[in-house]
């Protein structure tokens, strides 16, 4: 297949504004356009991934303008890997969201052109080689994502949308700042171009903007203290929307992050801050999971932690902890979505979400219940799913590194982990149904959807190997900051040639 890099931000885009006009032709295209979009996308993403897996990184030049003085996408075995991941989850999230609560016309049009701009923002993140543009991308996918979080009509979403926007908007002031700071030191935008004159700033200038990228990027990063937007958005925003947020929104928040961290800046000390606040960010996020007694707000919570340990791996620094990083973000992508699915279905017809809630829905929702209960499963680590390798590689590059503070940290919350989330499951099994509970079997699109990504999780449990070599290339890629510089200025050379 021919593509282009470009096409994952134009295709969405158009599609999104696009939408209202084929509801004149057929209503129904309101559903079945953005899954047929996603899909292609899908495609095109997994065959320009094995091109670059064979031929290396395609650099796409934006109006015939080379880098670094033109605006550049660019698609290697890194930015691949975590584009064709969350086309993936937008395609599996369509396909629960296509009859979820049987939507009426108005407000699914509204839903389907904002998911496809959050797809389109987060695409545009990971994909683009130039800092103001991926800060209009955070916008995008920021905007879109107030939309969604209010998409139900009732002052508690609105008041957790409202929330979400004053944090966006204070995010957007700090990276403003910082790409402003390394304009007027460098007078670049190019990512390549700003890590290989970095050495040129001031220390204080560079430390100066590394803060400000910290503190704008660990908004959307879900890092402690400037998370406290997450759990109500998680909990108020629709299910798939929640699975959403959890598997696409913050990969792109942590890809930014650390995109910053390892390639425009060469600060002393970052990777340790990365260690000390993803621990920081993993206790108080784990710790207040345990305490909350409504199922979603539960699982935003966790959501919460395992990006900090997600940081924690980043911030080893070894290729070893880069891989724990990229599995620990794929095992996530998969297994959080799965638990938000199959619990917004558990709890379809509540108002309260409680946890109680869910007492013995395991005998009138079976299915469902089993895979929530997988999910749980994989979740906290445990064989032979999934999750227990991708904290298996953490533990291992932990000790490659003499890290026995992050070793006693994991094992530690992986009980907190399992307690909280053995506590629904034993409700969902052995409790009585609560009378005033009434179930809500899930649509054949939302089975085969959660089904997909239950029967993934098995099978790398089963066979990791089936990932790991794409891990290890993304890490490799990353970890070759030389190499990222060289292949994006190379193009402005032969341009010039």
């Amino acid at each position: 297949m021919v593509g282009s890099p470009v096409l994952f931000v134009a295709i969405p885009l158009l599609t999104a504004f696009l939408i209202p006009l084929f509801a004149y032709i057929w209503k129904e295209l309101v559903r079945i356009i953005p899954g047929i979009v996603i899909l292609y996308l899908l495609v095109l993403s997994v065959s320009l991934y094995g091109q670059v897996l064979r031929e290396g990184t395609i650099v796409e030049q934006i109006a015939g303008w080379a880098p670094p003085w033109g605006i550049n996408l660019v698609f290697s075995p890194f930015t691949g890997l975590l584009s064709t991941l969350m086309l993936f989850m937008a395609f599996i999230i369509w396909m629960y969201s296509y009859r979820f609560k049987n939507i009426d016309f108005e407000p699914s049009k509204k839903y389907f052109i904002l998911l496809l701009m959050l797809v389109t923002g987060s695409i545009g993140i990971v994909l683009t080689g130039d800092i103001f543009n991926q800060f209009v991308f955070i916008e995008i996918m920021s905007i879109s994502g107030y939309g969604l979080t209010a998409f139900y009509v009732g002052r508690d979403s609105a008041e957790a949308s409202f929330k979400y926007l004053i944090m966006g908007s204070i995010s957007s002031m700090f990276l403003l700042l910082a790409i402003i700071l390394i304009y007027s030191q460098l007078g670049t935008l190019n990512m390549a171009d700003i890590a290989s004159k970095a050495h040129l700033m001031k220390p204080e200038f560079k430390i100066l903007a590394l803060i400000f990228f910290i503190l704008g990027l660990g908004i959307e990063a879900e890092i402690f203290p400037l998370n406290g937007w997450a759990p109500d958005v998680y909990s108020q925003a629709p299910g798939p929307i929640g699975a959403a947020f959890s598997g696409i929104v913050v990969k792109a928040g942590i890809y930014a992050l650390i995109r910053v961290i390892y390639t425009l800046f060469d600060v002393e000390g970052s990777l340790q801050f990365l260690v000390i606040i993803g621990m920081i960010t993993l206790i108080i996020a784990e710790m207040a999971a345990i305490r909350q007694d409504k199922i979603k707000r539960m699982l935003a919570y966790s959501s919460i932690g395992q990006m900090g340990l997600v940081l924690v791996a980043f911030g080893i620094g070894t290729h070893e902890g880069v891989f724990a990083a990229l599995f620990l973000m794929v095992s996530h992508a998969l297994i959080k979505p799965l638990l938000f699915l199959s619990g917004s279905y558990l709890v379809f017809n509540s108002t309260e979400k409680s946890i109680k809630e869910l007492n013995g829905l395991g005998k009138f929702m079976p299915l469902t219940s089993f895979l929530f209960a997988l999910g749980a499963i994989a979740i906290v680590g445990l064989p032979p799913l999934s999750g227990f390798w991708a904290k298996w590689s953490v533990l291992t590059a932990a000790a490659n590194s003499g890290m026995l503070l992050v070793i006693g940290l994991v094992l530690a919350i992986s009980i907190v982990e399992i307690v909280y989330y053995f506590r629904v499951v034993n409700r969902i099994y052995f409790f009585k149904k609560e009378e005033s509970v009434v179930p809500k079997i899930p649509t054949i699109n939302a089975k085969f959807a959660m089904v997909i990504l239950a029967v993934i999780i098995v099978a790398i449990g089963f066979y990791p190997d089936l990932i790991t070599s794409y891990l290890h290339e993304a890490s490799e890629t990353l970890l070759d900051k030389g190499n990222y510089i060289q292949n994006i200025l190379s193009v402005a050379q032969q341009v010039t040639q």
